[in-house]
């Protein structure tokens, strides 16, 4: 049996329904106490873990907390060591001595840094370079866990995903549908960049796959979908899927970084303006796995 932390989040909704659909017997953990799921409490290394993980053979662990960049708040970086670091080696050891064989862990690309250069997609062989907290906290996990394995056996499978982006998904993308749906001509006609990105139920087929492939074993994955696109065709392929005109205009890249300067939005700006590509070729390789859903299907399905 599989067990599923943050089970209620985003991306664990979209795993439950898939687990569902290809009958795979699941428990879903949740930290508050809701019918049909077994219930945690606040997630850090104290938490007891014991009643959800009785008869798990294989654990998906989807539970972190990030910053919530659309809003600008800041990083609480106590926070993000509590939950991402302390609470999933405590979950791991856990895991590990009630004889879980095979325990998945969602990171982020972003262990690898915010941004890469033109032509030079994130390997997953490339050296770490995380700048945010979030991105620190998950490196740290993703060490502890395999030092972990090297001493307890129980297998570890590392998923780095780049932004997930599905119905009623927040954040960014969000905030981006938001402002093409609404008509308002925006003034990214001039950027030249590419993004990867990874539809929720492409990843979801990912992380099962991830968790059943003998080959996946003490691996470290890219997630992504099968192409990255620019900031200007993401805006002209929303617009078509939810039937609205795309209205771009021409802006220096300049000007608008010191527009999000003075509104405070940096950082937001920088995931519609830099570039950041990710190679999934191994991960394709490794496991016999392509994305089911191509980004035009995938926006359909979204709206």
């Amino acid at each position: 049996m599989l067990l599923v932390t943050g089970a209620t989040g985003f991306v664990g909704q979209d795993l439950q329904q898939e687990l569902c659909t290809r009958g795979t017997a699941f428990r879903a953990a949740s930290r508050s106490n809701r019918h049909g799921y077994s219930p945690v409490g606040d997630i850090n290394g104290a938490t007891d873990w014991s009643a959800a993980l009785s008869g798990i053979e294989i654990v998906i662990h989807l539970a972190s907390t990030n910053q919530n960049v659309v809003a600008g708040s800041g990083e609480d970086r106590a926070l993000l060591r509590t939950v991402n670091v302390e609470g999933t080696v405590n979950f791991a050891r856990q895991a590990a001595a009630s004889g879980v064989r095979r325990f998945v862990f969602l990171s982020t690309i972003k262990v690898h840094g915010e941004r890469t250069a033109e032509g030079h997609p994130f390997r997953r062989d490339d050296v770490p370079n995380p700048v945010s907290g979030y991105a620190v906290s998950k490196l740290e996990a993703e060490r502890s866990l395999i030092e972990l394995s090297g001493s307890s056996g129980m297998e570890i499978v590392i998923i780095r995903a780049p932004l997930v982006y599905g119905r009623d998904v927040g954040g960014s993308f969000r905030a981006l549908t938001k402002l093409v749906k609404s008509g308002i001509p925006l003034p990214l006609g001039s950027i030249r960049n590419r993004r990867s990105m990874v539809y929720v139920e492409n990843l979801s087929d990912l992380i099962l796959t991830a968790a059943l492939h003998p080959a996946a074993a003490g691996q470290t994955l890219l997630a992504g979908d099968d192409e990255a696109v620019s900031t200007p065709e993401l805006v002209r392929r929303l617009a078509a899927a939810t039937g609205c005109p795309a209205r771009l205009l021409p802006c220096p890249t300049l000007a608008l970084r010191s527009l999000a300067a003075i509104a405070g939005k940096t950082e937001l700006l920088s995931r519609l303006t830099d570039w950041l590509e990710v190679d999934i070729t191994p991960t394709r390789t490794l496991l016999d796995w392509t994305p089911p859903f191509d980004m035009g299907q995938a926006l359909k399905r979204c709206f």
